[in-house]
């Protein structure tokens, strides 16, 4: 089976680059790519760049030219207080994105970038334990006026990408698995990260070392 691993935010990725010190460096259209085995699975790994634009391109880029049986998202994500817990993983089920601000009234467009993943693929029990839910997308971190909303809305937690990624593989029916670490919380007070790069960095760190290490148990759930 090709899989192939989009890891988006530029921490996030010089974060696993140190795992595999041996791995030749390539590029692509939007930026590093490199091929590595991990426990006996041949993965290739694509850095896409933070925020919508970049992940929504460089997943279209990836299915036209890779053409593989399943994509994965590892990365991190600002928990909701109340909703999830530092440290959880979510496994994304639903995604939708927030920051598009309409004044026509003409219709509700954030039902358009919303999407449902089909995980009928994934065998169950989960390999893993992982909290399944909604994750809301922006490009923007996760601001604290914005908390009440997404908690009417049934969010879990925030990130930059994972709506785009949901909505571009809906559109080309391709098998897409996300999974976000829960590095920080944020409530209607603000952030416990926000201008903490040092303390973002360490746990992004922590995270993306389990997500990694953690990879072969979700390929090998994979239904054939």
């Amino acid at each position: 089976m090709r899989c192939a691993v989009i890891i988006s935010a530029n921490i996030e990725w010089e974060s696993i680059k140190p795992l595999y010190p041996e791995a030749v460096m390539g590029q692509y259209a939007y930026g590093e790519y490199f091929q590595a085995q991990l426990e006996g699975l041949p993965l290739i790994f694509f850095h896409a760049g933070w925020g919508k634009t970049a992940s929504a391109g460089a997943l279209q880029w990836i299915l036209d030219h890779q053409q593989p049986d399943l994509v994965l998202n590892v990365g991190t994500c600002g928990g909701i207080v109340g909703q999830v817990e530092r440290g959880d993983i979510v496994l994304v089920e639903r995604t939708f994105i927030y920051d598009i601000v309409e004044l026509m009234d003409i219709a509700d467009v954030s039902d358009y970038y919303a999407s449902t993943l089909d995980l009928s693929w994934l065998a169950e029990p989960d390999p893993f334990p992982v909290r399944r839910g909604l994750v809301a997308s922006a490009d923007a971190d996760l601001l604290p006026n914005k908390v009440a909303f997404l908690k009417t809305k049934g969010a879990l937690a925030a990130d930059w990408e994972s709506a785009s990624l949901a909505w571009v593989a809906q559109k080309n029916n391709a098998r897409l698995l996300i999974l976000r670490g829960v590095s920080d919380m944020v409530d209607e007070e603000g952030g416990e990260v926000y201008k903490q790069i040092a303390m973002f960095r360490e746990r992004t760190q922590t995270i993306m070392n389990r997500l990694i290490d953690q990879l072969p148990g979700w390929v090998r759930a994979v239904r054939s």
